[in-house]
């Protein structure tokens, strides 16, 4: 149970960081968030977890495969603010394009013979 807690506070601290750290310079917020940090921090709970290796590289690998189509919502978000579009549409198109990507690439990879497992 206390792993359980251990992994929500560090895991809260990133985020509040984060958050706080862009209301002073987006370029600090930005640069802190664009760190793979939760993508560790998940490789070592999952380490921690499981002892099993081969688990870590799967979840490693599909984060890189997995993470080419998440830049599309870094692309569609300040496109669609800066052109007018409230935040809270322009955040649930952004969303829903990542999500139409997600698939496409899911799709492509398949067709590549790669499975992310």
């Amino acid at each position: 149970m206390w792993q359980y807690l251990v992994k929500i506070i560090v895991s809260a601290v990133i985020l509040v960081a984060v958050a706080e750290l862009a209301k002073r310079s987006s370029l600090w917020g930005a640069a802190l968030a664009s760190l793979p940090l939760l993508s560790i921090l998940a490789f070592i709970w999952l380490y921690v977890d499981t002892g099993d290796i081969q688990r870590v590289a799967a979840l490693s690998q599909g984060i890189f495969w997995l993470v080419l189509p998440s830049l599309v919502l870094f692309i569609a978000l300040p496109l669609l603010l800066r052109n007018g579009m409230s935040f809270w549409l322009s955040l649930t198109i952004s969303c829903m394009l990542t999500a139409g990507a997600y698939l496409a690439m899911l799709k492509l990879l398949a067709m590549l013979g790669i499975r992310i497992q």
